[in-house]
């Protein structure tokens, strides 16, 4: 006969593991949301320019990419940082509910200005969604600092980027690109909800805060080790002022080389992503056949996030980053060579190393930080990053203007991902 105590323990452990089944998913669905992002307007791009109602030019497109990344920048600096004031689920539900309230409205935008700027808030809010997702998804994983649950919890991006190139194909002709900002807006009305009734609280950041029985309450409940507190005067003076703690002697070296990393990462993610299926079409493909290439380029994205996080569960993650910078150089190089069907293998694989490296700086962000002050090394992470992404889309579309894109664009970005390379190998492991 089993022990009434052992049962009780087993019911315990069961409705732990019920509860900590929805932490990842419902950070996964709203990372999924950034990967929308990342692809939206890179896939009605060619409509808009088509847009006779606005006259749009090249360079008006690239402004309103770079207003959206802007937006994106503010948000990830701002609400990563105060993720770590205010709390991970708060922070996280505010950014989803503004982003998926804006992008609806961009759907009604009048004119290029109103677009602009609803691109622009709307990137605001969605800016600290990642930081925070990621942050939340590593604190309640079994298995911290090792990158797995990093690179799991970004195929969402690229699902979302996947699905969202595949949308473009069936929604963009019959309904007209403003029918793809209705899409986009359509998954908060099940993930709000969702996230409102069953998306717990960070136990690190309760504990970080002197909230130690919420925090041993909510551990033993989802089946999470709590990681320790800060006991020491310095370690409570990171959890008062995080954004000091970044600049100070113990992580400068790290935040540095991370901040040029992640400009690097995330230039070749945005500029690849907003300007490819343009720069194809001035190859000679016509529209259908390069949203191809940019589904084919974040189907890539997801295998190698898959691979990605087992090996730096083997390597760490900042070796891994080290290898997927370099083979995103080599691929990215190896697109400017001119062949039929094997350009989509070419454009695969660019995907698999390109997306997955940047990840792997998140990776190593996350393992680097105590508590305290993770979530805004995340999002400094991010938000400087999103510096790069808005020069990815500039360096493309000044490379388009100039006539210099295929086959020149190519190394440019090539040579990108080995200065990434050459950044993230000069930190150094410190948890």
């Amino acid at each position: 006969m089993t022990a009434p105590h052992t049962q009780s323990s087993s019911i315990t452990g069961s409705r732990g593991a019920r509860a900590a089944m929805w932490v990842a998913p419902l950070c996964w669905i709203a990372v999924l949301l950034d990967g929308f992002d990342l692809v939206v307007l890179g896939a009605v791009i060619p409509s808009l320019l088509d847009y006779d109602a606005w006259g749009l030019s090249t360079g008006t497109i690239t402004m309103i990419s770079t207003f959206g990344l802007i937006g994106m920048t503010i948000g990830a600096l701002v609400i990563g940082t105060l993720t770590d004031v205010i709390g991970r689920r708060r922070a996280l539900l505010y950014a989803v509910a503004a982003f998926s309230i804006l992008t609806l409205l961009c759907a009604l935008a009048p004119n290029p200005f109103i677009f602009g700027l609803l691109r622009f808030l709307a990137g605001v809010g969605l800016g600290g969604a990642l930081p925070t997702a990621l942050a939340l998804v590593n604190e309640f994983s079994k298995k911290q600092g090792g990158g797995s649950a990093s690179t799991m919890l970004m195929t969402g991006y690229h699902v979302g980027a996947v699905a969202t190139a595949a949308l473009a194909l069936v929604v963009i002709e019959p309904f007209g690109w403003r029918a793809m900002f209705v899409v986009g807006a359509l998954p908060a009305v099940v993930l709000i909800p969702l996230m409102l009734r069953y998306l717990p609280e960070s136990p690190s950041y309760l504990l970080a805060h002197g909230k130690r029985a919420e925090a041993e309450e909510i551990a033993a409940r989802y089946g999470v080790e709590l990681e320790a507190a800060p006991t020491s005067e310095a370690g409570r003076a990171e959890a008062a002022n995080p954004v000091r703690a970044l600049f100070s002697s113990k992580f400068l070296r790290n935040s540095i080389a991370i901040w040029i990393t992640s400009f690097m990462g995330l230039l070749l993610v945005y500029g690849l992503n907003t300007w490819l299926p343009t720069i194809m079409r001035e190859a000679g493909y016509n529209l259908g056949t390069s949203l191809t290439f940019l589904l084919i380029l974040n189907a890539g994205a997801v295998v190698g996030l898959l691979i990605a996080g087992g090996v730096a569960n083997k390597i760490g993650p900042r070796t891994a980053a080290i290898v997927w910078f370099a083979g995103a150089a080599l691929f990215l190089a190896l697109l400017s060579v001119k062949v039929s069907f094997g350009i989509y293998v070419m454009v695969f694989f660019a995907g698999c190393f390109v997306f997955s490296a940047q990840v792997l700086v998140y990776a190593f962000t996350s393992a680097n930080h105590p508590p305290q002050i993770r979530a805004t090394a995340l999002g400094w992470s991010a938000g400087v990053g999103r510096v790069g992404a808005i020069c990815g889309p500039i360096l493309g579309g000044v490379l388009l203007g100039a006539g210099y894109a295929v086959p020149w664009g190519f190394y440019a970005f090539a040579l990108v991902g080995l200065l990434g390379a050459m950044s993230i190998s000069c930190t150094r492991v410190r948890i």
